[in-house]
């Protein structure tokens, strides 16, 4: 057109200007900007009847403007009732955790040299409506740009212009980034005020604010109260309910969607994922993963990386691996899920060599990749590469170790048996030692037998944590190995006394499609005899094998023959012998337990994979243990 002679007016650039924002082409965007200042401002009206094309110009400099919001409407607010947000003081707002002060200030400035051609073009225009105003103070949260975007929602109520629908959905998010449900309830009471709460984007909002305030219940009422739903507001309540731990909750939910014949979008899957690895249960995502390849979605990289980390926490690292391989491209979240799947499956050189190819193809390792690193340092006691790693990590990239780091090294150190070492290295931490850290290094007291050790370290967790139960039976453990029997009637009348009461071993196993719990002991399960059975034909024929009881893992005060009966009653055990009988050979068994896997079952599951030729899989609290032939990948480190 342009070459043809005629020259385009206010009708055309902001079709122009659009194009340019949906291809985020900011230089393309700022010749046309050149381009009106000259054939337009001077002798073509500033706008058509609605204001677009300032308000469209403004948006061209904004990144990653969604325009399914853009559809405004006037706003049907009084002129009476101007909304006040008081002035909050917001850290940085990059995310940036584990980054110094002085990379995020830097970040930050970025952002805000990139907003001020739009603050310039928005200060030059004569008349500013609604639309204008929502365009810059969602540039500014979009940009994380925060207490910029909250300034601009009060001046904007100074110029007697009422926030409507789009505005509140754009600020809700800054209150939901920082946990700040007051000031969230304060804007939900503003939309009720005004009849704006049942809007689908304010509800949308609303029911992420609460959900990341772990106000749940909240995101629930909220969600019930939308006179419709859309795949957002579906999307947000099953979001939230996963991220709050809430994972049936959310599953509900997605069933309920399917029902009310909404489609799943791509993030509906990134949302859901994260339950079936939670819950393990590998049959329903498998389900999900063939529903994602009958709909096209399995080439998107964000449900890729879910389907990665949901097969290596459901057991399944092989097919995680093969998922991994065929993506064309790695985000952070797939490297980061590929490598610590493979740390906790036992196989730490291939996770430190997915790490180092990581680095190769020059993707930044971030605090997430470092903790995986180290992890898979852990399970395998590679203590100069963990130490590497850990140096390098706040050397050479500048992140600050956080408490992931610190308990993986302090791990790493307590399974390696340097139990001192391991004492000194978290009491020189420079944060302040949890209740958790400390209870790692108390796990392998209980493992390495040092009694006195175990002692000093109950008294540092029981200083900050009173009340911590773990903490009470490990030292419990501890002593009953050592025979310190008075010591360890002792504690449990304490732990009585104070109302604490140990978690009870429990194992899971999923055959066709359902999920059966046993725990030790159990007799409650209708095949419990044919079980029983089971159990005493494989004990016969682990004898002859070989195998004896270890009979110093039972920690009670009982005679011999007791403990190996109890030995042989432990939960695991329960539920591979109903797996054997309750799957045709050769079918890989898969076992979810809630406590460590003692070293006797440990031993007597190898028996047990090597007399009935099949692969056991036993995810313990710490780890997984792949059983074949007779060996376990753990190496028998653990």
């Amino acid at each position: 057109m342009m070459a043809s002679g005629v020259h385009p007016d206010h009708n055309v650039f902001p079709s122009v200007l659009k194009s340019s924002t949906f291809l985020v082409d900011l230089r393309f965007g700022e010749s046309v900007h050149a381009c009106i200042v000259r054939l337009v401002l001077d002798g073509i009206p500033e706008r058509n009847g609605d204001g677009q094309s300032k308000s469209v110009l403004v948006s061209c400099n904004e990144p990653n403007t969604d325009y399914r919001k853009h559809g405004f409407e006037e706003s049907v607010l009084g002129s009476d009732d101007n909304v006040n947000l008081p002035r909050v003081e917001l850290p940085c707002s990059d995310g940036a955790r584990h980054v110094d002060e002085g990379s995020c200030a830097k970040t930050n400035n970025g952002r805000r040299l990139q907003m001020d051609s739009v603050r310039k073009v928005f200060e030059q225009m004569p008349t500013r409506d609604l639309v204008s105003w929502n365009t810059v103070i969602v540039g500014f949260a979009r940009s994380g740009l925060f207490e910029e975007a909250l300034k601009m929602v009060r001046e904007m109520g100074n110029a007697n212009l009422k926030p409507d629908s789009f505005t509140l959905s754009s600020v809700l998010p800054i209150f939901a980034e920082y946990v700040d449900v007051i000031k969230g309830k304060e804007i939900h009471g503003y939309a009720i005020r005004h009849g704006l709460d049942t809007d689908l984007f304010i509800g949308s909002s609303l029911i992420d604010m609460y959900a990341k305030c772990t106000r749940v219940e909240d995101s629930h009422r909220v969600f019930g109260l939308l006179p419709r739903r859309d795949g957002i507001s579906w999307n947000s309540i099953i979001a939230g309910c996963v991220q709050n731990g809430m994972f049936d909750e959310g599953l509900k939910f997605f069933r309920q969607m399917l029902l009310a014949k909404i489609k799943p979008r791509h993030v509906s899957f990134s949302s859901i994922m994260p339950a079936c690895a939670h819950m393990t249960t590998l049959h329903l995502g498998k389900q999900l993963h063939g529903y994602i390849i009958r709909n096209g979605y399995d080439d998107n990289v964000f449900i890729a990386s879910s389907l990665v980390d949901m097969y290596a926490k459901c057991g399944n690292i092989r097919l995680a691996r093969c998922i991994f391989d065929k993506m064309e491209l790695h985000d952070m979240v797939s490297w980061t899920s590929i490598i610590m799947g493979h740390a906790l499956h036992g196989y730490a050189l291939d996770a430190i060599s997915l790490f180092e190819q990581m680095e190769k193809e020059g993707v930044k390792a971030n605090s997430v990749a470092f903790v995986a690193a180290l992890t898979a340092c852990s399970h395998a006691g590679l203590i100069d590469k963990a130490w590497s790693y850990f140096n390098c990590m706040t050397r050479n990239y500048g992140i600050v170790p956080g408490l992931e780091h610190y308990t993986a090294v302090a791990d790493l150190l307590g399974r390696a048996g340097k139990l001192e070492e391991a004492y000194e290295f978290i009491s020189s931490m420079h944060i302040r030692p949890t209740g958790s850290i400390w209870s790692t290094l108390l796990s392998a007291c209980r493992v390495h037998k040092n009694v006195e050790l175990a002692e000093r370290v109950a008294e540092k967790i029981f200083m900050t944590d009173p009340d911590n139960t773990g903490a009470y039976i490990l030292l419990t453990n501890v002593y009953s190995a050592a025979h310190r029997w008075k010591d360890a009637v002792r504690l449990r009348i304490h732990m009585r006394n104070k109302g604490l009461k140990k978690t009870p071993a429990c194992s899971w196993i999923e055959i066709k499609n359902k999920v059966h719990a046993f725990a030790a002991g159990d007799e409650s399960h209708p095949c419990y005899n044919k079980i029983n059975e089971a159990l005493n034909v494989l004990l016969e024929r682990m004898e002859r094998e070989g195998y004896v009881p270890d009979t110093k893992e039972v920690l009670h005060d009982v005679e011999e023959e007791q403990k190996k009966y109890l030995l042989h009653y432990h939960s695991e055990r329960l539920a591979i012998a109903f797996g054997i009988i309750s799957t045709p050979d050769g079918t890989t068994i898969r076992v979810i337990k809630n406590l460590r896997v003692c070293g006797d079952c440990h031993t007597a599951i190898k028996f047990i994979s090597k007399i009935v030729h099949r692969e056991i899989i036993v995810r313990d609290n710490s780890r997984f243990h792949h059983f074949k032939d007779g060996k376990c990948s753990c190496g028998d480190y653990w």
